[in-house]
């Protein structure tokens, strides 16, 4: 998605971000009855089973930087510890969330298909007995037994439809979920706790849980420690929110904090690399795991550059989640 827009959708485009949103606005309205029809059509007909294989689905209502690949990270982590064969279910676009499925899980397979019926199959054939469905709530050709809705407390709720706003659905989808999670990166724990507020008035019957992705440690883009930067900074990032990214690295350090922003999912070239090296003028860079596993075939040429890596620390809701896991982790069993 374009930085623009994200901006635009939060209000921050000024004149010219109020003019497009208003422009917008039929074609949201057009967007929203569609989704309207489809999702009647798809609460008639439930989605196919895959005789052999549960399925925990992670998605969101919200295009776009709301957590769903930590989540879906730690979800498989925690079958495998408990002993259930588990693998990741991606619609293959986004070649870097794939990157970091296969580098945070080596020991969980990452199946990537447009069809996830077809991804499920071959994680089922190949032994995993749980698939977690990154970014899946509005993939409902695919049943499943776990459905996590992730909304992130940086965002209005609710929230207008595409294109007008960020909202792949309203607000009234969120009691299709089993348990509703609120993610937070730069918003207080205040601000996540007035939208669970807010979400208990759409789906009183359904649990939410919290989490914080907080700023944890620095690393080398080969993946090894690395000091943390002295002075100001770039954030350089390719993610759905890099003001958010740039908040975030100012809040661990007493230098400036630059932002060089590319679109979500950028495939970064040499001419990039160079307008890095251009624009830090001697300060150090520093990027997301997302954008370090695309650019660590230039660690030669970005010697400075540092990767702040961010952990899940759940702040509510985590027994619930995990009773829920444990159940389908106690069906294989």
């Amino acid at each position: 998605m374009s930085i623009f827009a994200r901006r635009a959708w939060a209000g921050e485009a000024g004149v010219l971000g109020h003019l497009v949103s208003g422009a917008l606005t039929p074609v949201s309205w057009a967007y929203g009855l569609g989704v309207s029809v489809r999702n009647r059509a798809l609460d008639r007909f439930g989605g196919q089973q895959v005789p052999g294989l549960r399925v925990v689905c992670v998605g969101n209502l919200a295009v776009g930087g709301t957590g769903k690949t930590p989540v879906a990270a730690w979800i498989a982590r925690f079958l495998m510890a408990k002993g259930v064969p588990a693998a990741i279910l991606s619609r293959g676009y986004g070649s870097d969330e794939l990157a970091l499925h296969r580098q945070w899980n080596p020991d969980v397979p990452v199946e990537a298909d447009s069809d996830r019926i077809l991804a499920a199959e071959r994680a089922r054939d190949a032994g995993a007995l749980v698939a977690v469905l990154d970014d899946g709530f509005q993939y409902r050709r695919l049943a499943r037994d776990l459905d996590l809705v992730l909304l992130a407390a940086e965002d209005r709720f609710p929230g207008r439809l595409l294109p007008a706003g960020p909202y792949r659905e309203p607000a009234a989808a969120l009691p299709r979920a089993d348990v509703i999670l609120i993610t937070r990166r730069t918003a207080s724990l205040v601000r996540a706790r007035a939208l669970a507020g807010a979400v208990r008035r759409v789906a009183p019957s359904r649990p939410i849980a919290m989490v914080y992705l907080a700023p944890d440690a620095w690393r080398d883009l080969s993946g090894g420690p690395a000091a943390a930067p002295v002075g100001g900074v770039l954030a350089v990032s390719a993610v759905a929110r890099p003001d958010d990214f740039r908040e975030n690295v100012a809040s661990i350090l007493d230098g400036g904090v630059g932002l060089l922003a590319y679109p979500d999912h950028h495939e970064y070239s040499d001419v990039d690399v160079r307008r890095m090296v251009s624009e830090a003028s001697g300060r150090a860079l520093v990027v997301t795991e997302k954008d370090a596993v695309k650019l660590g075939a230039w660690a030669t040429a970005l010697p400075d550059a540092r990767v702040l890596t961010q952990r899940l620390v759940w702040e509510s809701g985590r027994e619930e989640i995990e009773m829920r896991l444990g159940w389908l982790a106690g069906g294989h069993q």
